[in-house]
């Protein structure tokens, strides 16, 4: 049975299949790669999930341009959906199907939108950068669509939202929910995050499609690494005795792909270890396009760890 989309008559695959029909379409006319569009697309669905000063999407692309930047800001017509008073005012909305409306809720007249104000920058990479610099004026967020740029270009397809739990199940390992614990090395703070108990050595793998955002040395997590999935979820590896031979910051990573091993570093200089037992500490971090915070891992872990051993049933 399909997957199916919460408060939504369509499945998964419908919503992501129109989705890619649309992005396509608006490559042919406005050249602006697919990917690109999707990439945005994909990063403000993914916000809109996060955030309740943001109405939830009307139809299949998750864009949302605000009624002022849509309108013009002295539009007296916040709701104007007339595409000559709208350019009339400095308005962004334009009519992306043809009917003589630009309806800041039509899936079509949303992503013409987008894709025309993208083209008046270039059809280039770097250009469209500064493209959506100029629009979100936020170097994070330009960070996580470059990646999800990334990661559709690669695999040409937008379903990238399958897991593996982090550690082989043949592995010894154990693991309970720690998350929100006090933790007093360093100052008093809490846990973020989940430990998965197992010996040195145990293989750690990435538990998504991702970039690597992030590796190397961090006084409290020792060995770290971070991966950025195209969810905008942030995958916090910690504690690791050392990493995948060749692994680097901005590689493509998949679900399953070693990328280091349990190790016990942390709570001291470079190179400090076995300060506790060996450990992964495995966290994960939510963007909403403002901040990034912190979320119980647990529910998660124990969803892929079911998985893995339903998976090993069937072979």
């Amino acid at each position: 049975m399909p997957n199916q989309v919460l408060g939504a008559d369509k499945s998964i695959e419908q919503i992501n299949q129109e989705r890619m029909n649309l992005f396509k379409k608006a490559e042919t006319i406005t050249q602006i790669p697919w990917y690109v569009l999707a990439s945005v697309d994909q990063y403000e669905r993914n916000v809109r999930r996060t955030r309740n000063d943001i109405p939830k999407a009307k139809g299949v692309i998750g864009i949302y341009i605000r009624p002022e930047v849509w309108a013009g800001m002295q539009n007296p017509d916040q709701s104007d959906t007339n595409p000559t008073s709208i350019s009339l005012f400095g308005g962004m909305g334009i009519d992306g199907n043809g009917d003589g409306k630009a309806e800041p809720d039509n899936d079509e007249d949303v992503l013409f939108t987008f894709a025309a104000y993208l083209l008046s920058y270039g059809i280039d990479l770097e250009n469209i950068k500064i493209g959506l610099w100029d629009y979100y004026q936020r170097d994070k967020t330009i960070g996580l669509i470059s990646g999800h740029m990334k990661l559709f270009q690669k695999y040409g397809r937008l379903d990238l939202d399958q897991h593996s739990f982090p550690v082989p199940i043949r592995f010894n390992y154990s693991f309970k929910n720690t998350w929100g614990d006090a933790r007093g090395w360093g100052g008093r703070r809490i846990h973020e995050g989940t430990d998965i108990f197992a010996n040195y050595g145990v293989p750690v793998s990435s538990t998504c499609y991702g970039i690597v955002e992030m590796k190397g040395w961090n006084r409290f997590g020792g060995w770290r690494l971070g991966i950025r999935d195209s969810s905008n979820t942030y995958h916090y590896f910690a504690h690791l005795n050392g990493f995948a031979d060749g692994l680097q910051v901005g590689q493509i990573v998949e679900p399953g792909q070693l990328i280091g091993s349990v190790g016990s570093s942390g709570y001291g200089p470079p190179g400090t270890s076995g300060k506790f037992p060996p450990h992964l500490h495995y966290g994960m971090y939510k963007d909403n396009g403002r901040t990034e915070w912190s979320y119980d891992p647990y529910p998660q872990l124990k969803v892929w760890e079911r998985a893995e051993y339903r998976k090993r049933k069937r072979k």
